[in-house]
């Protein structure tokens, strides 16, 4: 049974009218007749403890702990927005890209509360930490920007900046966005203050999705071919970009939502920044394949008269990345491995876990080739840093914040600290902490350092009571029944709350939530607790997190596409046979197909041949063998096996030739599985 079949129930409690089903946007109440209605016609009605769905503000001790921020920082500090301003040539008043469907994409209109009525930076308020505002008010900084003679940056048209390198006769890009109508909407910027000019090359940093899902906003797959542009990656780079947005796409994808605040709206009690940018877009993702792999470091390439020098970094913010040295102007890319804010060595929406020491090496070994000359350094997010002196510091304070990371996460293991310890203990040095561009606006130190003990220990903390738990639901349940009065807890819980104590509370209802999703006094005082847990979060996708939980559970789980980014196929149809293969058996419910047994030549027309078996359910091959004794033969083309992953019967019918039994392309996807991409995430 997948998880989405537990969790589409029916609300019924003494409370409420029964059968009180929770739609998408609609607030979870399930609520007799006559009951009040907020302002936005949504129903409410006061729960035993007197709690409402509505959003709330913050709390006394919320606002006290927001206003003491100012106490640890220096707000009058003002180079990082010095630098996020430097060289700007051209801007949109307002600016909101829409898509063809007139689907609003990405808005920077949406963060006006961001400026006070005279366009100068607003003070925060009382529901939004102080550091956290200051940075979303950097990332709201939008437009096209020269960096220096010949490199310029359109910043704030996606959750990423697409730089533009000035060649003999065109432009070589970096890191095309995440969105085609994005990427389209900023060449149409640098075009008409710049002028028109062919693009020459284009160079992805790594394969993340915000880095390359916009390219065909600048360039169609024909262009590419017809004028041989380089598409130029670091090694590994198309292998990864699919086992992360195809192998764990689904789930990857719905937490990316909450990471990310797609379903919030923008505003003081809503989504600031996550640190990087302002969010994700929510445009079409497309993809072209790279014809030119770097390989090592010091490999060089020139186009259109620049020259490039590149270093690998594989492990870093992304498994496959690298930095780029323009000698020529004495200007240093670094890719996503310096940004404005301390990054992540594990990323909230799921990801492979980031080498911290690795991170820090990278970035030393960067210092030791280029420092002595660089005289800027700029990325694929924020904004560029200018100065000799002023690079190496950024450089070797990045270094440090991972390095930092690393080792300390593990002194504290190899004493016996569990990662809930380590990242209740450990705290930066009060240099590096102080320092704007290494404060936790993306990443945090307590996650990062999870992380550390994820990657060298995994997910088993030494204590054989947590070697195979019961099941979230199952353990709340049994809870429950140990703590008996629910309304009593829910009191004591209450006064924990007026306390201030709402991490304990946020916990604590969420576990009666896992027991009962019908306890709406559990789940309206746990929004309560995660939205005051927001407030106060440095970190944007904290903030996002939190925020997303406690709208999820006053309002149920949205099922609107609209708040999803418009895939395309370009992806997956770019895997490999063997890729395909993995993905067969990724979407085969092993289970429900443990009886059938089959043996598959794959006879591909563009590709190898691969023996297909299938074992109790398991997808096995092998690259190169045929088998006299196959079930059937499959004569088809690499795209073929695509058509039979996507179950799309008029391209089977028209790609696939069969010989032996007809049914076995029924038998192999015969349980096929479709993924809810709306899963629960706050409730079971």
């Amino acid at each position: 049974m997948t998880r989405t079949a537990i969790d589409r129930r029916t609300f019924v409690t003494g409370a409420f009218a029964t059968g009180a089903l929770v739609a998408s946007g609609a607030a979870l109440c399930g609520c007799a007749d006559g009951e009040s209605k907020n302002a936005d016609g949504k129903p409410t009605q006061a729960s035993p403890l007197e709690l409402t769905a509505d959003a709330k503000g913050a709390t006394d001790t919320t606002a006290e702990a927001n206003a003491a921020v100012y106490a640890l920082l220096d707000f009058s500090d003002e180079r990082e927005r010095d630098f996020a301003t430097q060289g700007l040539i051209a801007a949109p008043d307002e600016l909101e890209i829409i898509d063809e469907n007139g689907k609003v994409v990405w808005s920077q209109k949406a963060y006006a509360f961001l400026d006070a009525e005279d366009g100068s930076p607003a003070g925060a308020p009382d529901t939004a930490n102080p550091s956290l505002w200051r940075n979303a008010q950097l990332n709201h900084l939008y437009g096209l920007f020269e960096v220096m003679d010949g490199i310029y940056q359109v910043r704030g048209y996606d959750m990423t900046n697409i730089t533009f390198i000035a060649g003999e006769t065109g432009w070589i890009v970096f890191d095309p966005l995440m969105s085609v109508e994005c990427s389209k909407a900023a060449f149409a910027l640098v075009a008409e203050n710049l002028g028109e000019r062919p693009i020459m090359g284009i160079v992805m940093s790594h394969p993340h999705v915000d880095h390359y899902g916009g390219v065909k906003g600048i360039v169609t797959e024909e262009e590419v071919t017809e004028r041989a542009i380089p598409i130029i990656v670091p090694s590994g780079f198309e292998e990864h970009a699919v086992a992360e947005n195809v192998y764990a796409g689904n789930a990857m994808g719905r937490r990316a939502g909450y990471q990310y605040g797609a379903f919030l709206d923008r505003g003081e009690q809503g989504a600031l920044s996550i640190g990087i940018g302002l969010g994700q877009s929510t445009g079409t993702v497309s993809y072209l394949s790279p014809n030119d792999t770097i390989t090592y470091t010091g490999e060089t390439r020139t186009i259109d008269g620049i020259e490039m020098e590149f270093q690998m970094t594989p492990g870093t913010e992304a498994p496959a990345e690298m930095n780029t040295w323009f000698p020529g102007r004495r200007a240093l890319w670094v890719a996503e491995n310096c940004t404005g804010t301390l990054h992540n060595l594990y990323t909230l929406r799921g990801a492979e876990v980031r080498d911290g020491n690795a991170w820090a090496n990278y970035l030393m070994e960067t210092k030791a080739r280029y420092g002595s000359q660089a005289e800027l350094t700029f990325q694929s997010h924020n904004w560029p840093h200018f100065g000799n002196d002023v690079v190496n510091e950024y450089l070797e304070n990045t270094a440090a914040v991972y390095k930092f990371i690393a080792d300390q996460a593990l002194m504290y293991l190899n004493q016996g600290y569990t990662s809930t310890e380590i990242a209740n203990m450990i705290e930066l040095p009060d240099a590096l902490a102080r320092t704007w561009y290494t404060r936790q606006y993306y990443g945090t130190v307590a996650h990062n350092a999870r992380a550390v003990y994820q990657k060298y220990m995994g997910f088993y903390d030494a204590n054989p009571v947590n070697l195979h738990p019961l099941a979230p639901e199952d353990a709340a349940k049994k809870l429950v029944e140990y703590l008996g009065d629910t309304d009593a807890v829910l009191a004591r819980a209450q006064k924990d709350f007026d306390a201030g104590e709402y991490q304990w509370v946020a916990q604590i209802t969420n576990t009666l939530v896992f027991a009962d999703p019908s306890n709406t006094s559990a789940r309206l005082l746990c929004a309560d607790a995660l939205e005051q847990l927001a407030y106060r979060a440095e970190s944007g996708t904290w903030r996002n997190v939190y925020l997303s939980g406690a709208k999820e559970l006053r309002e149920g789980t949205t099922q609107d596409d609209a708040y999803r980014a418009k895939g395309s196929a370009d992806v997956q149809r770019a895997m490999p046979v063997a890729m395909m293969l993995d993905y067969l058996g990724i979407l085969i419910d092993a289970n429900a197909a443990a009886s059938t047994d089959l043996t598959v030549n794959l006879a591909f027309t563009d590709d190898d041949p691969y023996l297909l078996t299938m074992r109790f359910g398991v997808v096995l091959y092998q690259r190169g063998v045929q088998s006299d004794d196959a079930d059937a033969t499959l004569t088809l083309p690499r795209l073929g096996m695509f058509a039979i992953l996507t179950n799309d019967e008029d391209s089977i019918a028209k790609s696939v030739q069969i010989k032996g039994d007809p049914t076995v392309i029924e038998k192999l996807t015969e349980h096929l599985v479709t993924y809810d991409f709306f899963f629960n995430v706050v409730e079971p």
